[in-house]
C-alpha cells in the first residue's frame, strides 16, 4: 500500500518526491519533467542563479518571453538560467506539450530550459512552487511570475506578472544574486 501510494505521488508530481517543506530545503532538490523529453533536474544548475517564471501563451504578458529569451542569451554566461513553468492555471494555456513547445521556439525562439505544462498555485502546484509557498507564503497570482533563486539555492525574491524581464527591479536583483555590482 505504501509503495503503491508513493508511485502514484511519483507520477503525479513528474518524479519528484517531496513529502513535507523543510526550512533548509533547498531549489537544487526538485526536478520538473522537460517539454524536450526527460527531467530538468534543478540540482544540475546547483551553483546557478534561477529565474523560474510561469507562462502562459494566450495572456497579455505573452510578450514577455521575448524579454526572457534575452535576458537568458545575455547573462546566461554569468551564470543566470531562465526556466519557463507553462501552465494552465489561468486559462491562457495550450492543452498539450507539444504545441507549446512549437508555439515557443517558433513564435519567440525559445532556447532556454521549458517544463511540461504543470500547475504552479494551490492545491495541485507541483512541488517546487509548493516549496515556494511553505517558504514565503507566496503563489503565483496570475501568469509571468518569477521566482529567483539564488546560487545558494535559496529563494532570492518572487516578482508579479509586472516585473518586466529587462526592468531595472528584477535586474538589480538578478546582478545581486549573481553577485554583480549593479
Amino acid at each position: 500500500m505504501i509503495e503503491a501510494t508513493r508511485r502514484a505521488i511519483l507520477a503525479i508530481t513528474g518524479g519528484a518526491l517531496v513529502m513535507a517543506a523543510d526550512k533548509d530545503q533547498l531549489a537544487w532538490a526538485f526536478k520538473f519533467p522537460s517539454i524536450e523529453g526527460g527531467i530538468l533536474n534543478l540540482a544540475d544548475l546547483k551553483g546557478r542563479v534561477l529565474l523560474v517564471v510561469n507562462t502562459a501563451s494566450f495572456c497579455g504578458y505573452t510578450y514577455q518571453y521575448d524579454g526572457l529569451e534575452k535576458l537568458h542569451a545575455a547573462k546566461s554566461p554569468v551564470g543566470l538560467t531562465v526556466i519557463g513553468i507553462p501552465s494552465r492555471d489561468f486559462n491562457q494555456e495550450y492543452a498539450d506539450d507539444a504545441t507549446v513547445k512549437t508555439f515557443c521556439e517558433t513564435r519567440f525562439g525559445i532556447d532556454f530550459p521549458l517544463s511540461v505544462v504543470s500547475h504552479v498555485s494551490g492545491g495541485h502546484a507541483v512541488p517546487f512552487y509548493a516549496w515556494v509557498k511553505a517558504q514565503t507564503q507566496w503563489q503565483p497570482a496570475w501568469n509571468f511570475n518569477k521566482v529567483l533563486i539564488g546560487r545558494d539555492g535559496r529563494i532570492a525574491g518572487t516578482f508579479g506578472s509586472d516585473a518586466e524581464p529587462d526592468g531595472s527591479v528584477l535586474l538589480q536583483a538578478i546582478d545581486a544574486a549573481l553577485g554583480r555590482s549593479v
